[in-house]
């Protein structure tokens, strides 16, 4: 079934939250609204989506087919994208390295789970030589923050190769964990973010009649996309070596719950609208239903 070039009643009128919102946030650019759109959308319905679809969610956006077009081909030269044709209608997937960075990125920002600690530091010193920059970000990628030039430190063992020696400090009062902290996380600026975060969305009312199914899924992505900016840099630390006012934990509850209401209509309107090779997207998978589930519970 190759779908039809016009989606009725996709072009509706943006509603004005969703303009302010887009004004209040820095413009992101289209490729990483793309890849929001892909990873928290499209992959829980087999992963393909019609162009036209995207163009009709883009333009939601303020972001014309053109620019659309020039990011998809970009994001396809580079690895992220995958684009198969049907007569003459283009669609597109994640591609193997699209996939994999979102199904690391989807465990952090939907099921992130409580991260319990032993009272024990992780130090990971560098061995001298060229290689320092791949081994302090392979290290970073792990949730490790540098305490000094060489030195890491973490929560979690890591394997010692590659010229990494990784020691364990035991018996870190929780005052020198947090002390240790605050030096080798960013964690103000971390802390700022959601702070902006809840700023933005903590006024968002969501009634179900206030928004049409087209905006409730712009928003959601608005709401992923900012949230996955942030978490994505956050180390996710034990509470016991946080600030006692740390906002990443209000932000996550304002998060869940903003998304879990605009899940049902947003999912409305891909059931109506979205399209792949063979006709209307599937229904999501059962994992996506779990998702912010726990944080409400």
């Amino acid at each position: 079934m190759i779908p039809s070039p016009v989606i009725p009643g996709a072009s509706e009128a943006r509603n004005p939250l969703v303009s302010r919102i887009i004004q209040a946030l820095k413009p992101p650019a289209a490729w990483s609204l793309i890849i929001t759109i892909y990873g928290d959308a499209v992959v829980p319905r087999g992963g393909s989506l019609w162009l036209g679809v995207l163009l009709e969610i883009m333009a939601g956006f303020g972001i014309g087919g053109g620019v659309v077009r020039t990011a998809m081909s970009r994001l396809a030269s580079d690895g992220w994208l995958e684009r198969t044709r049907v007569g003459r209608n283009s669609f597109y997937r994640l591609a193997p390295k699209g996939r994999a960075v979102f199904e690391a990125a989807t465990e952090r920002i939907y099921f992130a789970p409580p991260h319990p600690w032993d009272g024990r530091l992780r130090i990971a010193v560098l061995a001298d030589g060229n290689d320092r920059s791949s081994q302090r970000e392979a290290l970073t990628s792990l949730g490790y923050g540098q305490l000094a030039p060489g030195v890491l430190i973490g929560l979690d063992e890591t394997e010692a190769r590659n010229g990494v020696v990784t020691l364990t400090a035991a018996d870190v009062s929780e005052a020198d964990g947090r002390r240790l902290a605050a030096r080798a996380w960013p964690l103000e600026r971390i802390a700022d973010g959601y702070r902006r975060f809840e700023q933005v969305f903590g006024q968002v009312q969501v009634d179900g009649s206030s928004l049409s199914e087209l905006d409730s899924l712009l928003l959601r992505v608005l709401l992923v996309h900012e949230y996955r900016r942030i978490i994505l840099r956050d180390p996710l630390l034990p509470k016991a070596l946080l600030p006692d006012d740390w906002p990443g934990h209000e932000a996550r509850t304002l998060c869940a719950k903003l998304y879990r209401a605009l899940i049902p209509p947003s999912e409305q309107w891909l059931d109506a609208h979205g399209s792949n090779e063979t006709g209307p997207l599937p229904p999501p998978d059962r994992r996506f239903r779990q998702r912010f589930a726990q944080d409400l519970a």
